[in-house]
This record gives structure tokens, sequence and C-alpha cells, in this order.
């Protein structure tokens, strides 16, 4: 594809959680990727020590690539006791930004690395020209605006800021409260939020409980009898005859639950004004999340800047379909987050395909193939290949065992399982094609049939979407609801699962990770305590460690 120059072009940037994560984002078309060490960023999930961060930023500037460091927790006073060590590695393993939330910590390492470029973090919430002004006089390079900025505001910001980088969110998971400002977590189970440790709260089911007042019932539960009997609704003042649902289905009830951003529909908004970096989120999402993001985006937005005018965001947003999502909003895009960016119905991610494993290299004309979910005879293995816009699809009969040879007719994930598949199995292909086209960390993917209910959840997500677009009406949505209702209720085909989230004690693995207050103040990890302060920046314990360090 011939791709035309602009003066500010957008590059795609995806989250790397792991090595792993990291090259299969630039694989796929990212031009940079954050990463960070659990302990000094908002990553206390992520897999990346000290080594892997040197390999993965050499990976990244071998392929012309970026890599931005995170530093951006609000830092404790225990936190800045390792600034010093973590300043100076971060020198040797020069990154090519560093992403900072807390003035403090930007002051302390503008003063210590100058040559260090910086990066302001989301988390600083950044919401106007003036604050973006203020940053920039700081020394800052590039300033990460707050999701909750309309693409109006946005706008503005890059014209009275036009000497500064400005990089937006487009993708991944919303914040119900204000981009991580939030204490749900701490309250509900402990784990604080703003030290990188979510437990995702909003994410959790609810019973919905009715107290009256008469004085014979303290409360009012409901059950299977009496349920029918009731709906519960909110209107709010300013908005008369508008309602909000309060259900409970057996599901729970999922009032807080926000769907995930997508920015794809308005992409050419955003190429027009000169943003310059793309912002996908996902640092605790998969290798395939990683994939399908950064190629998605990758080619919309080669597609645009070769041709503006015949641009259609279709099959890139069918694309990011594929992933299990919550439903997608375009969030704050218009000016205000309508009541359609929340799913009150059910927190369970839906997708028409699941992961189902990654090449893990070819052993001269054989791909050796990570098996990533269960497959049996006949399945079909869809592979999407990192340069080319169509997948490969194979159908598998009999699947041998890359390491034993035995043959079985099914085969399920599970310690590294592998399967080796011959290129000669890709019959419209010769072998150096297929080998080029499918390299080493291409995902595959699975086709995964939805129940009846799920394809209604999925259909009202599309719509919902639509009325943000502007492609329906808010009352046409209402009436295709109205009509979907009926049809829901009368399936009950939804898979129940009883996962309870981790509290307390339970909520803490006692590895080290920042931001649980159980590890770092409770007694119970006076020694592990003691065993991290010798471990390497960066570093958790092992799990055989953590296990004899707990007293």
């Amino acid at each position: 594809m011939t791709v035309k120059q602009h003066a500010r072009r957008a590059e795609v940037l995806a989250p790397a959680g792991s090595l792993r994560k990291l090259k299969t984002a630039i694989l796929y078309g990212a031009d940079a990727v954050y990463a960070g060490t659990p302990d000094m960023s908002l990553r206390t999930k992520s897999s990346f020590s000290l080594e892997d961060l040197l390999e993965g930023v050499n990976f990244a500037h071998a392929k012309g690539k970026k890599i931005y460091l995170t530093l951006n927790l609000f830092s404790h006073n225990k936190d800045v006791e390792k600034l010093p060590m973590f300043i100076d590695t971060v020198r040797t393993v020069k990154p090519d930004g560093l992403i900072i939330a807390d003035p403090g910590v930007f002051d302390y390492v503008k003063e210590h690395a100058p040559e260090l470029e910086l990066h302001v973090s989301t988390q600083a919430n950044i919401c106007s020209w003036l604050t973006v002004d203020f940053w920039q006089r700081q020394g800052a390079s590039l300033a990460v605006l707050a999701r909750e900025i309309s693409f109006n505001e946005l706008a503005e910001i890059r014209r009275r800021c036009p000497n500064i980088k400005l990089e937006t969110f487009v993708q991944g998971s919303m914040c119900m409260t204000y981009s991580g400002r939030c204490l749900l977590s701490n309250f509900m189970s402990e784990r604080g939020a703003n030290q990188g440790n979510c437990s995702h709260s909003c994410r959790w089911k609810y019973k919905v409980k009715l107290r009256l007042k008469d004085g014979r019932n303290s409360e009012f539960i409901l059950t299977d009898q009496n349920r029918d009997l009731f709906d519960f609704l909110l209107e709010e003042e300013f908005r008369p005859g508008q309602f909000f649902p309060i259900e409970e289905d057996d599901m729970g009830s999922y009032i807080l639950n926000s769907k995930d951003l997508c920015l794809m529909t308005a992409l050419p908004e955003y190429l027009k004004i000169g943003v310059d970096s793309l912002k996908i989120e996902g640092r605790n999402k998969g290798e395939y999340y990683a994939a399908i993001t950064a190629r998605a985006y990758r080619l919309a937005v080669d597609a645009w800047y070769s041709d503006p005018e015949n641009w259609r965001a279709d099959s890139y947003l069918k694309e990011l379909y594929t992933l299990q999502n919550r439903g997608y909003t375009m969030g704050f895009h218009s000016g205000r987050l309508r009541s359609l960016a929340h799913n009150y119905d059910h927190t369970a991610p839906i997708g028409g395909y699941r992961f189902g494993g990654v090449v893990r290299e070819w052993d001269g004309d054989h791909m050796i193939f990570e098996v990533r979910n269960f497959f049996v005879a006949g399945d079909v293995i869809e592979f999407v290949p990192p340069h080319a816009v169509d997948p490969v699809r194979l159908r598998v009969y009999a699947y041998e065992d890359a390491h034993s040879g035995t043959i079985s007719n099914k085969v399920s994930a599970g310690q590294g399982r592998c399967i080796r598949i011959p290129a000669n199995a890709f019959t419209h292909e010769d072998t150096k094609t297929i080998k080029s086209l499918l390299p080493a960390l291409t995902v595959a993917r699975q086709e995964m049939p939805l129940s009846e209910h799920f394809k209604y959840e999925l259909m009202e997500d599309i719509r919902s979407q639509e009325v943000e677009r502007e492609l329906i009406t808010l009352e046409q949505y209402r009436e295709y609801i109205a009509g979907m209702c009926y049809k829901k209720l009368s399936i009950k085909d939804r898979a129940i699962t009883g996962k309870s989230p981790k509290l307390g004690w339970d909520g803490c693995c006692g590895r080290g990770c920042n931001g649980c207050l159980k590890f770092w103040y409770d007694a119970k990890y006076a020694k592990a305590r003691e065993k991290i302060t010798v471990k390497k920046q960066g570093e958790l314990l092992s799990t055989q460690e953590k296990t004899q360090a707990i007293s």
C-alpha cells in the first residue's frame, strides 16, 4: 500500500504486558509500545523484569520502533527510596520516553536524568490547553490526555498547543469513575487502584434489595417468586422521562459496568487535526488482543493516509468485534458520557471468536503451533497474518503432538502444549509463501458460536454504538430494545458462573506488587518484605520464595 506522508503522522501505540506481547504488538504493526515493571508503575500484573525490558528495547529499536516505560504511580515515601536505582537503570535501558503522573517524580527525573524524554500520564488528568501548556513549560515533550475530554476540546488543545505531542486513547477499557481515580477497590477489597492493583469492583455483580418503611420487614429480598412484580428504575432530576434500569437477573446486577472505548469510527477526525499518538489500552490483555488491536489500527491509519476520501470504518470495526468485549462506546467523544456507555445487563465479555493459539516457530517446513484453546477433529484454525488483510484458514482432522509425535483427534491447551503442522497442509500456498505469511508469533483464532442470548446482547451493543455514530436515533434504539426484551426473556441458555472476587488476604498474592496494602503493611508479610529488598529492581518473589517468606 502506498502511504502519503503528512506533517504530523499519528503513531499506533500498543500496550505490552510482557516481552512476548511487546514483540507481538510490533509484529502486527504498532509504531510504539509502552511497558513497565510491576513495582514502579500502574502495572502490578506486568510480567516484565528489567532484563526483559532491556531485550524489549533492543528488539523495538532494531525494528525501527519506539518503546516508552511507565513510572506513573502516585508515589509514597517507600517508592521515593527506589527512585535513584530505578533512574540509573532506565538510563542504561535508554527508552524513547518515560511516562510519569506524579509532579514530584517528574521533577526528580528531570533533574537527575535530563536526557530522558518525559511524557505526562493520563493519570495526571489533563483536560485543558492550560494544563498542557503548564506541563510543556515544565519540560514535557508529550501529554497523554484524559479520557474525559471531548473531541472538540482536543481540537482546541491541538490548536493552542502546536509544539507538544498529544496522545489520546482510542481503544480499551473505560473506568466508571474518572480515569482510575477510584476508591471502590480500596473500599471493597483493600486493593489500591491508584497504586496499580485495582480489583475492578465496578465489574462485580450486586444483589438488588428493596428496604420497606412500614416496619414489618427490615429488608425485602427479591426471589424467583416475587421478582417479576417489580421494575427498578432511576429517574434523574434534569432528564425526566429517561429511566435507568437497576436490574438483577441470574447473573446479578451490573449498575457500575462501563463498556469498552472504541473510536475507530471517528478515527479520521483525530488524524485530520494532527494527534501524534493513538493509544490502545490493555496492559493485562493477552497476545491475541495485542495483535488484533495493533493490526486493525495499523491498517485503518495507513488506509486513511493513503486515501482519506474513500476511507470506511466497517471492515476494521468488524475485526475489533472478534475480540471479547463488553460492548463498545465512543466515551466522551461527543462531549458527554451517555447512559449507552454503560452495560447494565452483564459484565461477561462477548466476541465471536476466541484465542486459538500462536505460532511458536517453524521447524524446517513444519509449524510448531502453541495451543491456547480446545480443538477437536474437523475444527478450523483461522490464522491472522501480520502483514496481510485476509485470514488463512486450515481445517485440521488430526493433531500431532510436537514433542512426542502422538496423534489424537482432539487437543487442549496447557503447559505450553504444541502441535506440529506441516507447511504442505496449507494447500493454497506454497511452503515459502506460507512461512513468510505466518511467521513466529502469528496469532490464530477459533470461531465461537454464540448462544441465542449472547447474540441478542451483541446486537444490542452494536445498535447502541449506532446511536453514538448518529446512524439511528435514540427512539429507534429504544424501540429495538423493547422488541428484543421479549425474545431474551424467552430463552435461558446463558452460562452462569459463580466466580467470586478475591478479598483481603486472598486478594494479595504475596509476591510484592506495588499497590497491595496487605503486602506492604500486614505483619503476615514481614519476612517477605525483607526478602524483596534484596531483589533486583522490578523483580517479584517466586511462588516458592513467597511460601517460604510468609510468616
